[in-house]
């Protein structure tokens, strides 16, 4: 990787990087010059590199002056040097017939053709300066591609083993936006604006940002890793890097159509030299951008490097949602990804274009987001009607009386802690001796000693409920977040307020409060009387941390059962069960109505009176409204047989019968079923057999389509079998040839998932 990339800073651009925009500008200046060339310019540039059109046998593919003037003009001179009269120095043919093709064709055609004239001359350049064999060859390829391009009049586009972007998903960009919602979306405003300006900055220098070639990284990474980035590599040259200085190829960003596996490849080797480069362009930044890229940045970078190569990080499902924080207008708060083409329309912005299939679900989901509305405000209406009756439900989660005293100020829920530095307010001191008497309380087991010393220590944490302004119960934690994970040591609600939903609103609340700081496991060590409760709070005997995150964190007690809980930063638990109960109220209806549509009686079928003898099935009235569909048609006309699914592909059913079949005939033991029986040589055999198969006789079937399902083909094979068994004594040869050769049709079959393998 190379590091000349274009920084985002105003100032201290290197010399590399004003001479790569000098460079770009020089191009476009050059294309600009060439169409304002007169049509007889054009012409003979163009002929250079079009084939002749003087008869098909002439082979020749561009245009040759055949008296190059002694001293030629600059390339950009809009003076012709010949005539269409001029005869081609190769085929002899005039300039003319090279471009009659070009007659007809409007300016706007053109002016095109004439810009990937100068791509061409360009990329060729290119192709001789690189010293790399990898660039080189990518270089070749597309200079070879626009070349062709201007033969056949046709429009650029790279075919073959790479694939079309998007590579992966989610994308580079997709994957930083998720991680500043993430992980920043507790801050206030103005800091999580700021990691929302470095998230960007760090996405313009990715897509300006040089890849290394394959064979400068082969040191450091292995034969399979070396393999994979060689793919990306080329794509990167196709996709990114040449279209940005060869605009007739279709140009993507790189965070746009690549993902977590390029990133992961770069991110080291980008990440230093960036700081280093901000290190040494630092005097010349203004003092507001040297504190973000020297201070801030190398966090951020941090943070993102942890969620890159962490194997459980949510930013890179791609079903991670979730919403911006409140402060975010409602322009930027549809952020969807974070901005990194700066306005312009480019070809990545189609990548996602709607097929006829995506309409369909859309059409489909829009219906269905009308109905559930519908719902939605019926069971509203209804809850209205009903009135106090609907304050508690039928089936009613724990924690709905909970949250209404929440929601009617009754209680109220502080994250309180110590401190030895600040000044801590009278009234958390007074909450934590609370708190410290319900949990000895409570925890009689404990010694008291104990509780007051991790209460009243500062790393320890409590989320306090508070009833009537006293703590009412609380839950102590101490948080690791360089491990990703909280202890929660004492959990209790006092006895007279148990039973009462609190224990379950108040882990709800602690949930929400950890995923907000960018914790998403709990461990605990839980008594025997503890147990049921932190199983009913979603904790498992059955850890997904791994020991070695928390071994050495956390000390072991004895008697206690160690529990976890993993958080899915998707969920706002204290919503959660209302969320539930909501969706399966939701769900009933939309069954219900379903059934209304499908629970319709239809008048008996009257058409066999009149002598009918069969009749579609798809014109049997309602068979459609049940979601039934007909299979594909094919050559052979769909009829309604238990064979009917086997009928779906023909042609994928043809090929394996044909394998199997040719490994049968190849098969040691098939000589005597090669053939039909010969009467001759066995005048009683058809007296025995009356219904007599051979692999010929398949073999003929086969090719006339007759196997339309395997049924059939296995009905033969087995008939070919039995027939030999029974006319044959089984000490005989063809007995054991036709044992074993049934053996082995029967491994073939399974090996092609015809039959069940046993």
């Amino acid at each position: 990787m190379s590091a000349t990339s274009d920084s985002p800073q105003e100032g201290g651009k290197e010399d590399s990087n004003k001479q790569r925009q000098s460079n770009l500008q020089r191009i476009q200046q050059r294309k600009q010059s060439v169409r304002e060339w007169p049509q007889d310019k054009k012409m003979e540039k163009l002929a250079i590199y079009s084939s002749c059109k003087a008869d098909e046998s002439c082979k020749c593919n561009g245009w040759k002056n055949p008296n190059p003037p002694p001293n030629p003009p600059r390339p950009d001179a809009p003076t012709p040097t010949s005539t269409p009269a001029d005869p081609c120095r190769t085929c002899s043919h005039p300039l003319s017939s090279h471009v009659s093709h070009l007659t007809t064709v409007g300016e706007d055609e053109l002016d095109r053709l004439l810009g990937i004239v100068v791509d061409v001359e360009n990329l060729f350049m290119c192709v001789h300066k690189e010293e790399d064999s990898d660039t080189k060859q990518v270089y070749f390829y597309l200079f070879k591609l626009l070349r062709r391009c201007i033969l056949q009049l046709s429009k650029p586009s790279v075919e073959g083993p790479l694939g079309n972007p998007p590579y992966e998903k989610p994308s580079i960009a997709k994957g930083v936006t998720n991680f500043v919602l993430f992980k920043f979306n507790h801050l206030p405003p103005k800091e999580w604006q700021m990691m929302y300006d470095l998230a960007k900055m760090f996405l313009h220098c990715l897509n300006h940002w040089k890849l290394e070639t394959p064979t400068a990284r082969k040191q450091q990474m292995s034969t399979e890793e070396i393999s994979a980035y060689k793919v990306n590599y080329t794509r990167w040259l196709c996709y990114c890097h040449v279209p940005a200085f060869c605009d007739s190829l279709p140009h993507y960003d790189t965070t746009l159509i690549f993902g977590r596996s390029l990133l992961k490849s770069v991110f080291q080797t980008m990440r230093k030299q960036l700081l280093d480069k901000f290190r040494a362009e630092k005097d010349k930044m203004p003092p507001e951008k040297r504190t973000l890229v020297l201070t801030h940045f190398p966090r951020f970078l941090s943070l993102l490097e942890e969620e890159i190569y962490s194997n459980v990080s949510p930013i890179w499902d791609p079903e991670f949602k979730q919403n911006p924080p409140a402060h975010v207008s409602a322009g930027a708060g549809a952020m969807g990804e974070v901005a990194v083409t700066g306005g312009k329309k480019r070809p990545g912005d189609a990548l996602e274009e709607d097929s006829e299939d995506v309409k369909r679900r859309k059409y489909e989901d829009e219906n269905l987001e009308e109905a559930v509305a519908e719902i939605v405000g019926v069971i509203e209406d209804q809850n209205k009607a009903l009135g106090p009756q609907a304050m508690f439900p039928e089936h009613a989660p724990r924690d709905e009386a909970a949250k209404i005293e929440e929601r009617n100020k009754v209680i109220e829920f502080h994250c309180i802690a110590n401190s030895l530095t600040d000044r801590v307010p009278k009234q958390t001191m007074l909450w934590l001796i609370a708190l410290q008497n319900v949990f000895s309380h409570q925890l009689p087991r404990m010694p008291k000693e104990y509780i007051t010393r991790l209460v009243f220590d500062p790393k320890h944490k409590t989320l306090a409920l508070v009833k009537d302004g006293r703590p009412i119960g609380g839950i102590c934690f101490r948080m690791f977040p360089s491990q990703g994970f909280s202890e929660i040591v004492f959990c209790a609600v006092t006895s007279n307020e148990q039973v009462k939903g609190y224990g379950t609103h108040l882990m709800n609340h602690l949930k929400d409060y950890h995923i907000r700081n960018g914790v998403m496991h709990f461990l605990t060590f839980a008594d025997e009387f503890a147990v049921g409760y932190f199983k009913k709070q979603g904790f498992s005997k059955d850890l997904k941390l791994p020991k070695g995150v928390y071994g050495g964190y956390i000390k072991d007690y004895e008697g206690a059962t160690l529990m976890g809980c993993e958080l899915n930063p998707k969920i706002v638990y204290v919503e959660f069960t209302a969320v539930v109960r909501r969706q399966k109220e939701i769900l009933k209806k939309l069954v219900e109505r379903k059934q209304e549509q499908i629970r319709q009686v239809h008048p008996g079928l009257s058409c066999f009176r009149d002598g009918v003898r069969e009749i579609a099935v798809e014109s049997i009235p309602g068979i459609l409204e049940t979601g039934w569909e007909p299979p594909p048609q094919d050559k052979f006309r769909y009829k309604s047989t238990r064979n009917s699914d086997e009928k779906a592909d023909q042609e994928h059913l043809y090929n394996v019968l044909k394998t199997i079949l040719t490994a049968c005939r190849n098969h040691q033991s098939s000589w005597p079923f090669l053939n039909p029986v010969d009467r001759k040589a066995v005048p009683d055999y058809y007296e025995h057999i009356k219904f007599p198969m051979d692999m010929k006789t398949m073999a003929e079937r086969l090719k006339a389509n007759y196997y339309v399902n395997k049924r059939l083909f296995i009905a033969d094979m087995k008939r070919m079998f039995t027939n030999c068994k029974e006319y044959n004594a089984p000490e005989t040869e063809y007995y054991n040839s036709a044992n074993y050769l049934d053996k082995f049709f029967t491994n073939k079959l399974r090996d092609h998932g015809l039959i069940e393998k046993v």
